[in-house]
């Protein structure tokens, strides 16, 4: 069985690197951790792998905001092999402080003209505190190869102080949704869209995870490797299920199609 190289990107205050690694390995990937700076020192590495993740913690502790300083940091440095990578098929992905990276660098929704305002951000939740819950999501579009494969609804973590999502106006959500980008919504346990805590952030549209236009760089606020082995799901008496743990199955999803694709 071929593993997929995946690389995992860690900064001053990342701390979900270890479980994203692993839960990788439990997917069929060969992960290698890498601090920010040794990228910086050889952008050629990610020329040897197919998966970047740019995992969930407080990188550089959120100084400037969160995930600005590390958007920065790719910008200046290794920013035009990243989008090489996903030109040539590779896959992105940010996780909650990853996440927040990906919309200050750009490359979520897309990169906008040189000049341009931001047409979405990540900001305070609406409860103007940090919120640390297990939420029901909706998979909305498939375009992304971590939802191809798995179950339409999933169950995950979310631990974040700044994941409200907000658009620049009304037209960029009806935009992001008639193209498929809104990948992941936050709903109530009966699958419809509510309020907190459900929606656990107060996001415009209930967004909770969300593609460029190819699908290859997804975003999302929850947590999936905190969710892959069968004890990590707390809810009681929940039904018996068949295949892995929701967020097992979405790397799941991706390492298949990647290894399908070789």
């Amino acid at each position: 069985m071929t593993r997929i190289p995946a690389l995992v990107l860690r900064a001053p205050g990342t701390n979900c690197e270890r479980e994203t690694a692993h839960a990788l390995e439990l997917a069929g990937a060969a992960p290698v951790l890498r601090h920010l700076k040794e990228v910086q020192a050889d952008p050629a590495a990610l020329d040897e792998v197919a998966l970047v993740v740019l995992p969930g913690g407080f990188s550089y502790g959120d100084d400037l905001g969160a995930g600005r300083i590390q958007a920065e940091e790719i910008r200046a440095t290794f920013l035009e092999p990243l989008c090489r990578l996903v030109e040539r098929g590779g896959l992105v992905l940010g996780i909650c402080n990853g996440f927040q990276v990906l919309v200050k660098l750009g490359l979520l929704p897309t990169i906008d003209p040189a000049g341009a305002p931001p047409s979405v951000s990540l900001t305070w939740n609406d409860s103007g505190r940090y919120e640390d819950r297990w939420v029901h999501l909706e998979v909305t579009a498939r375009k992304s190869p971590f939802l191809a494969r798995g179950p339409a609804r999933l169950h995950l973590p979310v631990a974040h102080a700044e994941g409200k999502f907000v658009v620049r106006d009304a037209s960029v959500l009806d935009r992001l949704e008639a193209a498929g980008q809104v990948a992941l919504g936050y709903v109530d346990p009966q699958g419809r869209p509510a309020g907190f805590p459900w929606n656990p952030n107060g996001s415009i549209g209930h967004v909770a995870g969300i593609t460029d236009p190819s699908g290859r760089v997804l975003g999302l606020m929850p947590h999936p490797e905190r969710n892959v082995l069968a004890g990590h799901d707390p809810r009681p008496g929940r039904a018996p299920r068949v295949g892995p743990p929701d967020g097992l199955g979405f790397f799941v999803s991706a390492v298949e199609t990647l290894r399908g694709e070789l």
